[in-house]
C-alpha cells in the first residue's frame, strides 16, 4: 500500500522525483495500462484516484496513480474523508498512489492526520538564494545524476552563475554534459556556456556596494532585458547583502578565523571569506544594515504589482547614495 505525498514550491525538483518514482515502479511496456495522472483541483477526484489505485495491475510491473495539485490536505469534505478512511488501508501492495501539491498540508485536518499515518511525506522547498552551500550541494547532486564530473571550482562557478533556479541548473548541466563528450570542460569554458543571470545579479549587488550607480543601472537593465524575474533579482540582492552584513558584524566582534566566519555566515567555501572581507573592508555595518529596508520596500512594491524597471532603479539610486 505505498502512498506518497510530495509537496513544495520547487516544482522542478518535485517533477524529477515523480519521474524517478515512475521509472522505479512501472514497466515501460505496460505504462499506458498501469499509469494515470489525474487533475486534483476538485476534491471528488480523490475518489477516482482511490478507485483506480484499487484496480489490479494489468500485465507486468506495478500501478501508479498520480493525483496532481490535490486539495485533500487543504479542504476535505466529509464524504471524501469517509471514502479515504475506508480505502486508504486497502490499496494493494502493487499499487502506488502519489499525491502532489505546492502548498503545505494543513496538519489540523483529519485527512492530513490520516495520510501522515499511511503515506510517505516529502517536501520540495525552494533553496533560499543566499544558502550557497545548499545550492552547491544541489549542483553536485544534479551533476552526479546526469553523469557529469566537475571540479570543485567548476561546481562553485555554476552554482554562483545559476543560483537557486533548479530548472535552469538542470538545463545548464545537461548542456555542459553534451559539450563534455567532445571537448574538456574548465572554468573558462563553463563561464562562456552557462547563462549567468545569478552572476549578473551578484555583479549588480557589487556595483551598488561600490556606489557605481551608472554600472548598477546598466546591469539592472541587462537583467530586465534577459527577462530575469524581479523577485529573483531582489532575492539575490537580499542574500548577498545579508552575507556582507553578517561577515562585517562578525569581523567587528573580533573574529579572525575565516573558517569560523564562513560557518556563521553560511558560506560553503571558507576561501571566499577573503574576498568578502575585501568587499566590506571600508563599509560600515550601519550602512549595510540601512540598505536592507530598501530591499524590503522593493520586494513589497513588486509583490503589489509595481513596475520592475522603475522600482529597481529607485532602489538602486537610494542604496548607492548610502554607500557613497
Amino acid at each position: 500500500m505505498p502512498i506518497y505525498f510530495y509537496w513544495g514550491e520547487d516544482d522542478f525538483s518535485l517533477a524529477i522525483a515523480v519521474k524517478k518514482l515512475k521509472e522505479s515502479v512501472l514497466d515501460p511496456d505496460w505504462v499506458q495500462f498501469n499509469y494515470q495522472k489525474i487533475a486534483g483541483e476538485n476534491p471528488e477526484s480523490m475518489i477516482e484516484a482511490l478507485n483506480l489505485a484499487m484496480t489490479p495491475v494489468f500485465g507486468i510491473g506495478e500501478r501508479l496513480i498520480w493525483l496532481n495539485d490535490t486539495t485533500i490536505c487543504q479542504n476535505c469534505p466529509p464524504n471524501i474523508l469517509s471514502e479515504l478512511e475506508r480505502s486508504v488501508t486497502k490499496i494493494p501492495s502493487t499499487s502506488h498512489l502519489l499525491l502532489t501539491n505546492t502548498k503545505k498540508p494543513d496538519r489540523r485536518l483529519k485527512s492530513t492526520k490520516l495520510l501522515e499515518k499511511q503515506a510517505e511525506f516529502k517536501e520540495f522547498p525552494p533553496i533560499s538564494p543566499w544558502k550557497s552551500e545548499e545550492i552547491i550541494k544541489k549542483t553536485e547532486q544534479f551533476a552526479a545524476e546526469i553523469g557529469l564530473e566537475l571540479s570543485s571550482d567548476a561546481t562553485q562557478l555554476i552554482a554562483e552563475s545559476v543560483g537557486n533556479n533548479t530548472r535552469q541548473l538542470w538545463q545548464e548541466l545537461t548542456k555542459l554534459s553534451v559539450y563534455s563528450q567532445t571537448k574538456p570542460l574548465n572554468t573558462e569554458v563553463i563561464s562562456t556556456l552557462v547563462n549567468c543571470n545569478a552572476r549578473s545579479s551578484l555583479d549588480l549587488a557589487k556595483a551598488i556596494l561600490n556606489s557605481q550607480q551608472a554600472r548598477a543601472l546598466e546591469l539592472a537593465d541587462f537583467l530586465i532585458k534577459r527577462n530575469e524575474p524581479g523577485l529573483r533579482i531582489v532575492a539575490t540582492l537580499v542574500g548577498q547583502f545579508r552575507i556582507w552584513l553578517t561577515v562585517k558584524l562578525i569581523i567587528e566582534k573580533g573574529e579572525k578565523s575565516d573558517r569560523e566566519i564562513a560557518k556563521v555566515a553560511e558560506v560553503s567555501n571558507f576561501y571566499r571569506i577573503r574576498y568578502l572581507r575585501q568587499d566590506v573592508q571600508s563599509i560600515s555595518s550601519q550602512k549595510l544594515l540601512a540598505s536592507l529596508p530598501i530591499l524590503v520596500e522593493l520586494e513589497f512594491s513588486l509583490k503589489r504589482g509595481g513596475n520592475l524597471r522603475s522600482s529597481l532603479q529607485i532602489a538602486i539610486v537610494k542604496m548607492c547614495q548610502i554607500f557613497q
